[in-house]
């Protein structure tokens, strides 16, 4: 097989673009001016006084830094940053630069550039020889940034984008820096693997750092108030679901907890007055509150129109919340709240929502809702799911697709999903679960899959079958299997599993053997992986048991293998060994698609719309 997908864009049959769904509730029109080519939008952040935001949107196909204007509603304007694509923008308390991360070639390696405002003046400031670069916070009302550079080991600095200047702070493994006072005496740091990370205040002129009381769980996200003599921590230490805690000294105080939900995200003012509260409640869908620090008051704040809220940052008065809204019936959009006013609205016209429809294309008068499911893992361990059921004249059985998603510190929700709709235009109904390991559900079901507990991840796929056919929902004969990255290794592993249970199946960007994952992965992704999978050297035989590279004997079903040339977070070795394991059988087919100048995220539009055309056709081919 050659880097193009054999007849990738030849496949027999027309190519249909991808849907929406509303949100939960039943069928709903399209929205205004819908499009299946809509954009996406995301990375808000507001300048000081809250005037302007600049945001990140492939409204131009790649994702590229715009600016607009939060009152006059004039059209965005689009920063001269190169043709690079873009992840992340945040602007300076100061007003005076906006720092982007840019991602060359699409791979995991980050650098971290500046501009001004008024598109002058870009250039590189960190990530440099090939490391990757993690911004933190910014010193209040400054152009001084904490950065992390991550390589072999990782470097904490605070960064002077102005002058250049670099103060590094301290250097080790699985370091990231949050946080730093104002006059730099204090740094809040997060150190440790995925899922049992934990926050230290260091020292800065004695080098000696103190982890906060929060042990047993997992604290990954703070900021210092008080001047630093207080740090704010998201933590599930003292709690099953993630809250929001007070450490001053050695006294934790919980400050904000639900019984229902968890806590996702938070934002503070400048100020550190007030903090906005992203709340996950169970199935995925999402709440805003606003905390006042003062007097410890919690109050909602206007629902977007959307189900799932992330990114959201404050201008420097806190004055304004700029946060990212999405819905199984729209993509990620920037949406402004004047929490005051406890009044919110979409970003004006927005780039992702087309004032009028594509020429040419079709529009669809109505899309269906996704349903939330409840099921029985085989060892009795409630697991739940997402169900779309294509738009028919029959309740089933169908045609089914499992989507397993990635991470696996991840979640599906009710949010756009352009694949999903592409499936059901074509007849098939899609399943996505939240097997054990995902998030949402709190500590103990993110961690039930730790090292050996993935034996049980991988039965809640088979109990994902069997709940379909036994509900009348899927046709045994025609269920497939889907995945990316974490969710393109389970789907290899189910596949080889389970090989009477699958039809058909699809891996993206998947592992396919912990050995050669380990050893050619980024060094920084594979540290921070041993808490998840296990330790390269002492669980060998565990990993190696785990690996599907080594079953590839027992795989019946037509398999597609996708993935990004740049890959450096999961190489795209591991999906060439797979081929090579596959040469030669006759009696299984199998194809690959390499998508030049992509990582290990599809950030091209085109990139994203190839894939799911392949995925969608090899899937209806073999399924139908």
């Amino acid at each position: 097989m050659t880097a193009e997908l054999g007849g990738a864009t030849t496949l027999p049959g027309p190519v249909v673009p991808a849907l929406a769904v509303p949100p939960p509730g039943g069928p709903a029109p399209m929205p205004p001016g819908w499009s299946p080519t809509t954009c996406d939008s995301w990375s808000p952040s507001l300048a000081p006084d809250g005037g302007r935001v600049v945001f990140v949107s492939d409204l131009s196909g790649a994702p590229r830094v715009w600016v607009r204007d939060t009152r006059t509603g004039a059209d965005p304007i689009l920063l001269p940053t190169g043709d690079e694509p873009v992840t992340r923008v945040t602007w300076s308390p100061d007003g005076e630069w906006i720092v982007y991360v840019s991602t060359p070639g699409g791979a995991p390696r980050a650098e971290a550039w500046a501009i001004r405002p008024d598109g002058t003046q870009n250039r590189q400031i960190a990530g440099f020889d090939g490391t990757t670069v993690l911004l933190g916070d910014w010193l209040p009302g400054s152009s001084r940034l904490t950065v992390t550079e991550t390589g072999a080991t990782a470097c904490a600095m605070v960064l002077d984008v102005a002058t250049g200047a670099r103060r590094e702070l301290c250097t080790g493994e699985m370091l990231y820096l949050l946080d730093v006072t104002a006059d730099e005496s204090r740094a809040l740091l997060r150190r440790g693997p995925r899922s049992a990370r934990w926050l230290e205040v260091l020292d800065v002129a004695t080098g000696k750092a103190e982890p906060l009381p929060l042990t047993g769980g997992n604290t990954d996200r703070g900021w210092f108030a008080d001047g630093g003599a207080t740090v704010l921590a998201r933590t599930d230490a003292h709690s099953d679901l993630a809250t929001l805690v007070a450490v001053t000294g050695g006294e934790v105080v919980e400050l904000a907890r639900r019984p229902d939900a968890e806590l996702e995200d938070f934002a503070v003012t400048q100020d550190r007055s007030a903090v906005a509260l992203l709340w996950n409640r169970y199935g995925g869908v999402s709440e805003l509150a606003l905390l006042d620090l003062a007097t410890r008051e919690q109050r909602a704040l206007p629902p977007p129109a959307g189900d799932v809220f992330e990114g959201c940052a404050f201008a420097g008065d806190g004055g304004l919340l700029a946060l990212v809204v999405q819905s199984a019936i729209q993509p990620r959009t920037i949406w402004l709240i004047d929490p005051a006013l406890g009044e919110g609205h979409a970003l004006g016209d927005d780039p992702t929502a087309p004032a009028t429809p594509v020429p040419g294309e079709p529009s669809w008068p109505v899309v269906i809702a996704p349903q939330l499911c409840d099921l029985r893992s085989g060892d009795g361990l409630a697991i739940s799911g997402w169900l779309y059921r294509p738009d028919g004249e029959h309740d089933g059985p169908w045609p089914t697709v499992i989507s397993l998603h990635g991470g696996p510190e991840w979640q599906w929700r009710p949010a756009h999903n352009p694949l999903f709709q592409a499936l059901l235009a074509r007849g098939l109904a899609v399943f996505a679960p939240n097997v054990r390991g995902s998030t949402g559900f709190g500590r103990s079901f993110v961690d039930a899959d730790n090292r050996a507990g993935r034996y049980g991840a991988i039965a809640d796929v088979a109990a994902c079958v069997e709940y379909l056919v036994s509900s009348g929902i899927a046709d045994p004969d025609r269920i497939g299997c889907i995945g990316r990255s974490y969710g393109g290794y389970l789907t290899l592993t189910a596949l080889t599993t389970f090989p009477e249970l699958f039809a058909a199946g699809v891996s993206e960007c998947g592992m396919s053997d912990f050995a050669s994952f380990y050893e050619r992965t980024e060094p920084w992704i594979a540290a921070a992986a041993v808490s998840k999978y296990g330790h390269p050297e002492h669980d060998r035989e565990l990993l190696r048991d785990l690996s599907p590279l080594h079953r590839m004997d027992r795989l019946r079903a037509p398999l597609l293998l996708v993935h990004g040339a740049n890959d450096t977070n999961v190489p795209v070795y591991e999906s060439e060994q797979v081929l090579e394991a596959l040469r030669g059988r006759d009696d299984v087919p199998h194809d690959y698609l390499l998508l030049p100048g992509e990582g290990h995220d599809f950030l091209a539009r085109t990139s994203r719309q190839t894939a799911i055309d392949a995925t969608a056709q090899w899937l209806a081919t073999h399924l139908s």
